[in-house]
């Protein structure tokens, strides 16, 4: 009985459980019954919403018309005085029927473009769904969803930048309207005229003749594909300036054409095979540029294309840009004349940058001189060559009184170095100036003190330095060659901006050419967000500033200096290769590239200068033409600044002055500075006084005469002292000889030697001292010179002359001599380059102008110690010739310095 009562126990509690259990389950079902419908409701409300949220974009669609489907409106480009510059994109294109489009044509568009033309009424789903599922693979963007009537909805309204749902419904919407008011064949004929192909070229007909030289109807096989291609990068996939680029497109083409099978696969190889350049216009026979300043124009499409995804030639903008129009009408005139500058031949180029010191606005671009086509290469942005020596201010010098506060006076050794892999470093002439200043070796261009300053700064902070002004080196920054500019790649707009910010006490301004944008409806405005950043300390800007004015009065840019002109500057060359050197028969003083980059308070200006390779054959400059880029600098800086107040450079409360030289307020430079200074003053002062104490007075007025009476020479002079005597030394013929002593005021050399020279140099002494000389010099006539004095003292007087002309000329052959030696030095080959092909030459052209300087110099003193005659002076006689070998050791010292 105990038994069966448990089992109905057990029995019970298994009810109990199943009720349970059974309860559970009712939960979870009513639970799921709940969610499903939850969804279903929110699925209805977003799809109402959805419905809701597209006829509303829907129903604020624009309106299209027939023009704006299929014609690009122009855009104007307006200068800095809101004057029309420019108008792109009106002309250039050639309107063709769907009947004239040839079908493979029709096929290369349709395979690339959208397949399924033919078979959906606006949108595709089914594009939609293979364009989702291509994203989430890929990653957004990998795939559109548009079709080809979407396209040309998109082009006529000019909202390609707007990536919202807005922007997509209403072309959604509008592409459903457009296929049911237009057949296919019109909407695929404005797709073939609206669409932009580059170089301002609109349509496939007009894109067929720019790139072809021939109608479309006579395009082969790889020459529609390539066209076809081109619609989604028209910049990118230009065969002019990207052919390799294009190449890759026109196949994918051509891989499509044959996926949808529309071309056979031998047709698919035989057109992959097709070099991409065969049937391309030649450069000489392509269009000229369509506006007067294709530079400018071109740095406009650059910025257009980074603010937005607009198209200048056909989306009616206006274009406010900050072009100086009168500046870059002279500089035209620069580079495509000879009337300003003279060019060696018409392959020389060069390329510059105007901007705003202030703010960093372009006023004025030299693209290129001989340009033959609209958006071609632009040497004032596109280029990017070695700055050389120009690289100085950024990578060596600026750091070290920005990080390590040195004063101008900071002592750099001159001297034998190597980088540190071994290879030696040096300069053109292969001399050493040893111990100099900071400011000396930059506005003499000396490398190896580059170099040193380089590794003291460090090249993190040197390429944090640069990287502030607008350049990221990279690791090509980190070698010890970047110092001097060794493998480093500027654009003279980038070097116009960077220096720019050392006359702006340190505030760089990225280089720009657009002010604002307004769009086709006239009143929506698009201004770019350019800021200003501090880039450097003032006292690193001034500093920097005032050493790069002695560049153009006493170091390598003096062809650059303009008078009254407040101007900064640094000069840059560099070398080829030894083995470029002979392997393109060049000179060893030739150069591949020539730079000058300077600034005043209103405008910064850089200019680079050189030949381009061209079938494997590189060109120097030689060294008559490598200060082209300093009279380019010189024309347009001294144009611009017409008639405009232009001050100089503020120096800054946070430096300080001692001496020439100037320090950052409050370094450890200042206290040892002025302890030196204290020292110098006291010596100077003690100097005086002990002059003032222990001087001796000179002899005056001394006079030399032969009589030949008395076959005597007669030699006499003024002394305002007591208690004197006097020795007469001095030479006969060059020969050191001594004449005797006297306490008197006069003295009698007899029987001198006939035709001799002799001079005579007289001091003072007293009290065991000895004053500084008195001299003047006679020479004795010869046996057969006539005996009347007056005569005699003509003779004198042209002896002395001629004396004196030897001298000058031993002079100007000495500086012959130097300069010949400079010119051997020249021919050195300076293979600087570490870590990097290209080798910096430290503005070796610059010594010519040195040594015509000093030879003139030389001359001059010459001459005026010829006009004194024979009369007898302090300064005539042995003072000549010091003063000419004194002329000829500093003809010498600069011979060996100047770079």
């Amino acid at each position: 009985m105990a038994e069966k009562v448990q089992s109905r126990v057990d029995r019970n509690k298994q009810k109990k459980a199943k009720k349970r259990q059974k309860k559970q389950k009712n939960k979870f079902a009513t639970f799921i019954k709940r969610l499903i419908l939850v969804c279903i409701i929110v699925g209805l409300v977003g799809v109402i919403a959805g419905i809701s949220t597209f006829a509303y974009y829907a129903s604020s669609a624009p309106k299209l018309t027939k023009k704006e489907l299929s014609d690009p409106i122009p855009s104007v480009i307006k200068d800095k005085n809101n004057k029309v510059i420019a108008r792109l994109g009106a002309q250039n294109r050639k309107y063709i029927t769907y009947d004239q489009l040839p079908h493979q044509m029709e096929n290369a568009i349709l395979s690339t473009e959208d397949a399924r033309f033919y078979k959906h009424h606006g949108i595709d789903p089914i594009r939609i769904g293979g364009a989702v599922v291509a994203n989430i693979k890929h990653g957004f963007g990998s795939q559109g969803a548009s079709t080809l009537t979407q396209q040309v909805v998109t082009m006529a309204l000019n909202n390609k930048d707007v990536k919202t749902l807005k922007r997509k419904s209403q072309e959604a919407w509008l592409a459903i309207q457009l296929e049911r008011h237009y057949t296919k064949h019109e909407i695929l004929e404005m797709y073939v005229n609206k669409v932009y192909l580059s170089d301002g070229v609109f349509g496939f007909e007009t894109a067929a003749e720019h790139y072809f030289g021939k109608s479309l109807s006579k395009l082969s096989l790889p020459q529609m594909a390539l066209l076809a291609g081109m619609p989604q990068g028209p910049n990118l996939y230009n065969p002019f300036e990207h052919p390799d680029l294009a190449k890759e497109r026109r196949d994918t083409v051509l891989s499509l054409m044959y996926q949808h099978h529309k071309i056979t696969k031998s047709q698919m190889d035989q057109a992959m095979d097709t070099p991409i350049t065969k049937g391309l216009v030649s450069e000489k026979k392509r269009n000229t540029p369509a506006n007067k300043y294709p530079a400018f124009v071109d740095e406009v499409i650059n910025e257009m294309q980074k603010l937005g995804n607009y198209n200048i030639y056909s989306d009616g903008l206006t274009i406010y840009t900050t072009l100086d129009a009168r500046a870059q009408k002279y500089a035209e005139k620069i580079l495509n004349t000879n009337s300003v500058v003279q060019y060696p031949d018409d392959k020389f180029q060069a390329g510059f940058a105007l901007v705003d010191t202030k703010t960093g606005e372009i006023r004025a671009l030299g693209g290129g001189r001989n340009r033959k086509v609209e958006s071609g290469f632009n040497y004032a942005v596109d280029t990017r060559r070695s700055p050389g020596s120009t690289i100085k201010p950024i990578l060596d010098y600026g750091p070290a009184i920005q990080n390590l506060k040195w004063s101008t006076g900071h002592i750099l050794a001159d001297e034998p170095t190597t980088y540190s892999d071994g290879t030696p470093i040096n300069d053109w002439d292969n001399s050493y100036q040893g111990n100099i200043t900071m400011r000396k070796a930059l506005y003499n261009s000396r490398n190896i003190p580059a170099l040193k300053t380089f590794r003291e700064v460090g090249s993190d902070d040197a390429n944090k330095f640069a990287k502030n002004l607008g350049f990221n080196f990279g690791d090509k920054g980190k070698n010890e060659s970047a110092s001097i500019g060794g493998g480093l790649g500027v654009s003279p707009l980038q070097m116009a901006g960077a220096y720019a910010a050392f006359g702006n006490d340190g505030v760089y301004n990225k280089p720009h050419a657009i002010r604002k944008i307004v769009l086709r409806d006239g009143v929506t405005e698009i201004k770019p967000n350019y800021q200003s950043k501090v880039a450097m300390s003032d006292y690193t800007a001034y500093m920097i500033t005032d050493m790069l004015k002695d560049v153009l009065t006493k170091g390598t840019g003096t062809a650059a200096s303009i008078p009254g002109l407040p101007v900064a500057g640094k000069t840059g060359t560099t070398n080829f290769s030894s083995t470029d050197l002979a392997k393109y028969n060049l000179m060893s003083s030739d150069v591949e590239d020539s730079w000058f980059t300077g600034y005043t308070t209103k405008y910064a200006l850089s200019v680079w200068t050189g030949y381009n390779s061209e079938q494997g054959k590189k060109y120097g400059i030689t060294a008559a033409n490598q200060k082209i880029s300093q009279q380019i600098f010189r024309s347009l800086m001294s144009y611009v600044s017409e008639d405009v107040s232009t001050p100089d450079f503020t120096k800054p409360k946070s430096v300080i002055q001692i001496g020439s030289e100037l320090y950052v307020r409050g370094s450890s430079d200042v206290n040892t500075a002025n302890k030196q200074a204290e020292k110098d003053d006291k010596k100077e002062k003690d100097k005086e006084k002990d002059k003032d104490k222990n001087d001796v007075t000179a002899p005056t007025n001394i006079s030399a005469s032969y009589d030949k009476n008395s076959n005597q020479i007669n030699v006499s002079w003024g002394y305002s002292g007591s208690g004197a005597s006097f020795t007469l030394d001095g030479s006969i013929d060059g020969s050191k000889a001594s004449f005797g002593s006297t306490s008197q005021t006069n003295f009698t050399i007899s029987n001198p030697k006939p035709g001799s020279t002799y001079v005579i140099s007289v001091t003072a002494s007293a009290d065991g001292k000895t004053s500084k000389a008195a001299s003047a010099s006679v020479t004795v006539p010869s046996a057969e010179t006539t005996n009347d004095q007056t005569n005699n003292n003509q003779q004198d007087n042209a002896n002395n002359s001629d004396k004196n002309n030897a001298n000058t000329n031993d002079g100007n052959q000495t500086n012959d001599q130097n300069n010949n030696q400079s010119d051997q030095n020249s021919k050195t080959d300076n293979n600087n380059g570490n870590n990097s092909s290209t080798n910096t030459n430290t503005d070796k052209s610059n010594s010519n102008d040195t040594n015509s300087n000093d030879n003139t110099s030389n001359q001059n003193q010459s001459g005026q110690n010829n006009s004194s005659g024979s009369k007898a002076t302090p300064t005539s006689g042995t003072t000549n010739k010091q003063n000419t070998e004194t002329n000829n050791q500093q003809q010498n010292q600069k011979n060996s310095s100047s770079n």
